[in-house]
């Protein structure tokens, strides 16, 4: 369908130092929310949905310098919770129904890079029951090879919780690392190595993972290159299902957010960094084939250099009765945007 035109000026934003960023395109959404800033530079976020009342869930995300942490917001953007002077978190991702301490607790999971660890919290209070972090990586040698970068927790048919987690860079194949997370007996969480996996270019790093849980696949960008697809499952083998978006993105292909309008229908958005735009893929595959996922729509936005996003069909109330799309913006925020205008544009096949 033809482009909306839409007669807006391109907005250029710079650092103190006069560095230029990426330039917000001409139409490009604005957000419903803003949170309020962090301390550093904000990296990844995750929506924690309260089973109880979906009003009152929460945004997790990471200010990713030595002496950041993890914030929670609440769904105006206030800050609500965090936890500080952690080792460079990076990314974050949510999971339901832990068993710890005799008790399901949803937890947040967040890599820390400068410590080579994982660190688990509970929900909502960012509580950690780690005693300390999970090492990952172990063994690993090479430079960069044992620094988490990205992360996306799975949950298997039988309850169990995973974390896939990768690095900063690493080998050409198994860049990542699958632990099954569990409580030890003694009140902490560890975690247990059952599956590597995973190809990478070399080209740049492997940041953004996500998992659907439902249709059971992890996608992650392989910076510069493309979005590589494989089970999540991992009794279901090592096969690279699919490497699509390659000539989609202007640069860095970063955040990756599952919008679910069913449990096997909806879309895959991934961060087009250097645009400021969000590259859309049918959930589902295309014409029948599950892992034929070719570009339907380009939605710009008003992030900056968007690194981390999640997204959700909740009804979580009037302000976001389908949900909502939240990325990450440079330097120190995370942006909220109504699905409906999202899905306006989807519906049009929109590409600026």
């Amino acid at each position: 369908m033809k482009n909306l035109i839409i007669s807006l000026s391109i907005i250029t934003l710079t650092f103190s130092c006069s560095e230029k960023l990426a330039p917000v395109l001409p139409g490009a959404l604005t957000p419903e929310v803003i949170t309020e800033p962090t301390e550093h530079d904000t990296d990844d976020p995750a929506i924690w949905i309260n089973p109880n009342d979906f009003s009152k869930s929460l945004i997790i995300g990471t200010d990713k310098e030595v002496g950041g942490g993890l914030y929670a917001y609440d769904l105006d953007g206030k800050i609500v919770h965090k936890f500080l002077d952690m080792q460079r978190p990076n990314n974050v991702d949510v999971a339901y129904g832990l068993n710890f301490n005799g008790k399901k607790v949803d937890i947040a999971v967040t890599t820390e890079r400068k410590s080579h660890k994982i660190r688990v919290f509970s929900l909502p209070d960012l509580t950690p029951i780690d005693n300390g972090g999970i090492e990952i990586f172990e063994g690993e040698t090479g430079e960069g090879f044992r620094d988490g970068m990205g992360i996306a927790l799975y949950t298997n048919p039988n309850g169990e919780i995973h974390a896939i987690v990768g690095r900063k860079t690493g080998p050409s194949e198994n860049y990542l690392w699958q632990y099954k997370l569990a409580d030890d007996g003694t009140g902490k969480v560890i975690g247990e190595v059952v599956r590597k996996f995973g190809k990478y270019s070399g080209k740049k790093e492997i940041e953004a993972i996500a998992v659907d849980n439902e249709l059971g696949f992890v996608y992650y960008s392989d910076e510069q290159v493309g979005v590589r697809k494989y089970q999540a499952n991992p009794e279901k083998g090592n096969e690279e299902l699919a490497f699509f978006a390659q000539k989609d993105a202007k640069s860095d292909h970063e955040g990756i957010a599952i919008y679910k309008k069913d449990d096997s229908t909806g879309y895959i958005l991934v961060s087009n960094q250097q645009r400021n735009t969000f590259l859309v893929y049918e959930r589902e595959g295309h014409n029948g084939n599950p892992n034929d996922h070719q570009l339907i729509a380009e939605i710009p936005v008003s992030t900056i250099e968007c690194d981390g996003a999640d997204a959700s069909s909740v009804n979580f109330g009037s302000k976001f009765p389908n949900g909502f799309l939240v990325a990450m913006s440079n330097p120190k925020l995370f942006h909220l945007y109504e699905w409906n205008k999202i899905q306006t544009l989807i519906d049009q096949n929109y590409k600026p």
